[in-house]
């Protein structure tokens, strides 16, 4: 197949040179392979269930991102510690190898990725390896091979051994034609970004799977999210974790957003309770397949005066980055999530104020936090 070979000698090329300047680890590639199977055009899959005694078999691909060691811990304390494996491509830290099972993942490498599927009994796959949005527009090519590649590996073998599949999207699944206030779940869908386009096409593709094959596909868009336990890592909401880090680290941040820039956000702990209520929501419930989820909405403004309450010295300037704000500026300022709190029960629990108050309790215990209280 020369197209694959192409594509996959491009990528290969790409790696090995260093003039991205995104100052992320880029993912390894072995290879990106086509799906040897195709679905018979008359398959019927259906999600398996579980009784109150027995526990779905999970898997979480990319799993050292920001949400997949929460969600481990999460899933881990309601199925059991050995139910859930960890995945990626990198060495994980000792803490989280410990913490339980992980396991290479590759998603480019189809047959691996079955094999781990087939030999670990997977009933669950939450699907999380993907390059966000300013990495991606650095690296497009990278990002079109694992974040359209990848899924569509996950995608035919969730849906060969009748899997429950989640993959999340975003609010970079909108573009400038979008309605911004509020943003529906079903509207135009027009984004400008290699990372919009991929969730867009993970949102259609998992919906064709779904009425075409019965596959059991359930999808979130995220607004920004915001967590303690990791770095920023290359999205155009990262400010709003950043601003605490450099708050206790150095008292100045500098916010590459303009200061009215209103984005949808949530903190971590939201966004994994809503992924597992999705997921263990009953399938008749949904009477969708990609949902809004929101809690909160702000600006890089009101997000620093509510930091200077608890850090009165921070000192905030603005150096706005044209390609990420130009992004943001395309994106929803308000999400509409009805529809989730009708079907499923959706109800997030942190507010702004709270958001900072947890922030700050995670980071700043010895620290300048602790020195300005």
């Amino acid at each position: 197949m020369p197209i694959v070979k192409n594509v996959s000698r491009a990528v290969s090329q790409l790696l090995q040179s260093s003039g991205c300047g995104c100052g992320i680890s880029i993912v390894p590639v072995r290879c990106i392979g086509v799906s040897p199977r195709q679905v018979a055009s008359d398959a019927g899959f259906h999600s398996v269930t579980f009784s109150e005694s027995d526990h779905p078999r999970v898997l979480i691909t990319g799993g050292l991102g920001q949400l997949g060691v929460g969600l481990a811990k999460l899933l881990r304390k309601r199925f059991g510690k050995n139910n859930v494996i960890l995945s990626d491509i990198r060495k994980p830290a000792d803490n989280i190898f410990y913490s339980g099972p992980f396991i290479y993942a590759d998603i480019l490498d189809y047959k691996n990725l079955r094999e781990i599927v087939v030999n670990n009994r997977i009933t669950w796959l939450f699907h999380y390896s993907a390059l966000l949005s300013a990495v991606g527009e650095a690296n497009v090519p990278l990002a079109r091979a694992v974040n359209i590649t990848g899924l569509h590996n996950v995608l035919d073998i969730a849906a060969e051994h009748n899997l429950r599949l989640f993959v999340p999207s975003t609010i970079g699944a909108f573009g400038p034609t979008s309605p911004r206030d509020p943003t529906p779940d079903l509207c135009i869908q027009r984004p400008r970004t290699i990372y919009g386009v991929s969730k867009v096409h993970a949102e259609l593709m998992g919906e064709y799977y779904h009425y075409r094959y019965g596959l059991d596909f359930r999808c979130l868009r995220y607004p920004g999210i915001i967590s303690a336990d990791s770095q920023p890592g290359g999205g155009t909401t990262d400010y709003a974790v950043q601003i605490f880090h450099d708050a206790i680290k150095t008292g100045k941040f500098q916010c590459n957003l303009k200061p009215d820039t209103r984005l949808p956000m949530m903190y971590i702990d939201d966004c994994l309770k809503a992924t597992l209520e999705v997921m263990e929501a009953p399938a008749e419930a949904l009477t969708m397949r990609t949902y809004n989820i929101s809690a909160m909405s702000f600006t890089p403004e009101e997000l620093a005066q509510e930091v200077q309450k608890h850090v009165p010295e921070l000192e905030v300037t603005y150096n706005v980055d044209k390609v990420r704000q130009a992004i943001a500026d395309s994106w929803p300022m308000n999400f509409d999530d009805r529809n989730a709190r009708r079907d499923w029960g959706w109800k997030h629990d942190y507010d702004l104020p709270e958001l900072v108050t947890t922030m700050f309790s995670f980071l700043g215990s010895d620290s300048r936090i602790a020195q300005a209280n």
